[in-house]
């Protein structure tokens, strides 16, 4: 070991990030290995590895006996005495060891050892560079679909679309590039892995945060997502700055924006309302684009019912309830919808109710006299 060993990790160090003292205590940890392993011991061995020089010593803990039978363990009360005078039998003292052929042992283990380090190293970065990345919107490139899931480059490393995270009827070909959201990045013997989703509301909020700079600064804020992936998104956003329209700087001169990240979702309908803190205004809103005519709020219950027109009772249910349902997400209110004339009916019937209840009590009242 020399010089030019403490430069091939000097360079590694600088070119994949890998410190170079983790490396040479990893070696440092294997010559012991080894030491022991070839030398059949089972005594105390450590080993230093100069930073600087790359000279490698090896220290083995011997004890001091009168006739030595195993050198490797065992020293002679004279050679102990030579070295301090205080030695006596039974006693243990550590020694610089330098057994033949250990240099090419060495030589073996140096490289078994970076290169597995290397290995174990550059996962380790990868790994903390990508769970950093957690919660964020990445490009990947499809490699191959399998009964599992789509599994695509993300750069560094491999990620994995489950089947459960694609969105419905969507194909993926080979070396198509598609946003994807990271959700989780786990560790594992093979190195990191990087689970991502198409499906998530996370992925819309990225792609408005990209195409709409009024979010990314802050000025225009995404309140609340409710996602049915590949069929629709309702999107509630709000403006902090009365000069700053949200919902119009959301979809963009000509509706430029949100078709971009529509047709990123491969043409999902995507509903771009203003929030309100109002909360019988937002649901309204949410239930765009049908017409409202008016919400009555039960704030203990956190449930509104909503009259429509007649006319407009199906598009505010939306197909298989669709529409209804993302609002409900959407808001977090129980919603329930009446057209006009049923709630008319409902009205009549419990004014019936009321009036015959009336009439009842004074039946009662006359029969008591």
């Amino acid at each position: 070991m020399n010089s030019e060993f403490i430069e091939a990790l000097n360079a590694i160090e600088k070119e994949r990030g890998i410190n170079k003292d983790v490396l040479i205590d990893a070696f440092e940890a294997a010559l012991v290995a080894a030491y022991k392993r070839n030398y059949n011991t089972t005594g105390n061995v450590r080993a230093v590895v100069d930073r600087d020089t790359g000279e490698v010593q090896i220290f083995a803990s011997k004890t001091v006996v009168e006739v030595v039978e195993n050198p490797t363990v065992e020293i002679s009360i004279e050679q102990a005495k030579r070295i301090n005078t205080h030695y006596e039998v039974g006693d243990v003292l550590e020694e610089e060891s330098n057994p033949k052929n250990f240099g090419r042992i060495a030589a073996q283990t140096a490289k078994q050892v970076v290169v597995q380090r290397i290995r174990e190293a550059e996962r380790g970065v990868i790994f903390e560079e990508y769970v950093e990345k957690e919660n964020e919107i990445l490009t990947a490139i499809v490699q191959r679909v399998e009964k599992n899931g789509v599994y695509v480059e993300l750069g560094k490393t491999d990620g994995l679309l489950a089947m459960n995270e694609t969105i419905p009827n969507e194909e993926y070909g080979t070396s198509e590039r598609i946003k994807v959201y990271v959700l989780e990045v786990r560790k594992t013997s093979k190195g990191p892995q990087v689970l991502v989703s198409r499906t998530h509301p996370g992925l819309v909020k990225r792609l408005f945060e990209l195409e709409v700079p009024e979010i990314m600064s802050g000025v225009v804020q995404v309140k609340s997502i409710a996602r049915e992936a590949g069929f629709r998104t309702k999107v509630a956003v709000h403006s902090i700055d009365s000069q700053v329209d949200a919902v119009g700087a959301c979809v963009g001169q000509k509706g430029i924006r949100v078709e971009r990240i529509v047709s990123e979702l491969h043409n999902e309908k995507i509903d771009i309302i203003e929030w309100d803190s109002d909360p019988a205004v937002y649901i309204a809103k949410a239930l765009s684009p049908a017409k409202v005519l008016m919400v009555y709020i039960n704030e203990s219950e956190k449930a509104a019912k909503v009259v429509v027109p007649d006319t407009q009772l199906s598009l505010a249910i939306g197909k298989e309830g669709q529409n209804a349902r993302l609002a409900a997400k959407l808001t977090g209110w129980k919603i329930d919808i009446k057209s006009q004339s049923q709630a008319e009916r409902e009205m009549d019937l419990y004014e019936e109710s009321l009036e015959q209840e009336a009439n009842e009590a004074g039946d009662e009242g006359v029969s008591e006299e």
